[in-house]
């Protein structure tokens, strides 16, 4: 599981301190190959829309106070990727869930708008593009790969992957039922919410982004169990993956949670990377990707970057630089989206921790 960091710093100081920047530091991570520093990648809309001075309501609506606040982000903290993320409901609105828009918060969702999932029989054709805040979304993401080009990597987050977007749809508690005792009707709700999510990557893989994602975390093992994450998720995943493959860009999946029992289900996806939180064991993830996907991660967004001391931070960073020291398939950042109150000067000692490799 890992080796002295005084070895890692050895090989590259040796075979690859060339002066990267961020574009090829993230770049080189997903491809298997050493970068000169640990590479740092942001969960941090919330925070960057903050530091901004723009509220959550300013933030999604306007493509340009998006693509403001994480380039003011890039500027503040010198990281090497942006993860640009708006919310957790995109989709789930352009496929006509009722969404909230709170002024200071991220837009949210509490019921489906599927009253039953017979309804999904009458669902209209998916087109996610006439949404309003999917075409922001879209935007941003163009203006921040022309302000940056090659130089900062650029990760277009692509919300919500298949089998989340039907929990959202039929609302969490039904969707669990639904996938017990109707199988045949739940498959059909997955298959609709695959175009939804293909639609987006593919969409989003026209703004010249580097890379793409998606998030599925009602499917981690704390919600339904390995096996029906491997029957109702994991094929779904796979389609959004493969389509992201079919535009050759790089591909990352988050999961929240403990996702120990669905690790190796996980990496059959073809996820390229995996984005994993404080609650999955980091050296069984370690032990398991070392050679087959980046592991993005895992700093605790919450305890540890927002509420924990500087020192907390420095000695978070530097355990889970340590475990990944044998291997370059290793990229830092939060376990999940970092808090809009977290401490400057706790972000900084992350960040500076990382520099120092």
């Amino acid at each position: 599981m890992g080796f002295p960091v005084a070895d890692w710093l050895y090989y590259v100081s040796s075979e690859s301190r060339t002066g990267m920047n961020g574009y090829q530091r993230i770049k080189a991570a997903l491809e298997g190959r050493r970068a000169d520093r640990i590479p740092v990648m942001l969960h941090n809309f919330m925070l960057a829309a903050r530091e901004a001075g723009y509220s959550m309501e300013e933030f999604r609506n306007d493509p340009r106070k998006i693509a403001d606040a994480f380039i003011q982000a890039v500027e503040r903290y010198e990281y090497d990727g942006i993860l640009v993320d708006i919310d957790t409901v995109t989709l789930a609105g352009a496929v006509g869930v009722p969404v909230d828009f709170p002024q200071d918060a991220p837009a949210r969702c509490e019921v489906g708008c599927l009253k039953s999932i017979d309804e999904v029989d009458s669902l209209p054709p998916v087109d996610i593009a006439r949404y309003k805040y999917v075409q922001i979304w879209l935007e941003a993401v163009h203006r921040l790969k022309d302000y940056f080009a090659d130089e900062i990597y650029i990760r277009g987050n692509c919300d919500q992957a298949p089998f989340s977007l039907a929990s959202m749809m039929r609302g969490a508690q039904d969707w669990y039922i639904d996938i017990a005792l109707n199988e045949e009707k739940a498959l059909q709700l997955l298959e609709y919410c695959s175009i939804a999510t293909c639609q987006f990557i593919t969409l989003m893989a026209e703004t010249g982004a580097d890379m793409l994602s998606n998030g599925d975390s009602p499917a981690g093992p704390q919600m339904i169990s390995p096996a029906m994450y491997r029957k109702f998720a994991l094929p779904y995943e796979q389609k959004v993956i493969a389509t992201a493959h079919s535009y050759d860009l790089p591909y990352a999946l988050h999961i929240c949670g403990n996702t120990d029992s669905i690790l190796p289900s996980m990496l059959e996806s073809g996820a390229d990377a995996l984005e994993l939180d404080q609650e999955t064991d980091a050296p069984l993830a370690h032990d398991l990707m070392k050679d087959k996907a980046t592991f993005i991660g895992n700093i605790e967004p919450g305890g540890v970057l927002t509420f924990g001391t500087v020192d907390d931070v420095k000695r978070k960073t530097e355990e889970i630089i340590t475990l990944f020291a044998d291997t370059p398939r290793f990229i830092l950042n939060a376990g999940c989206a970092i808090p809009a109150t977290a401490p400057s000067e706790n972000i900084r000692a992350m960040i500076a921790t990382a520099r120092r490799y």
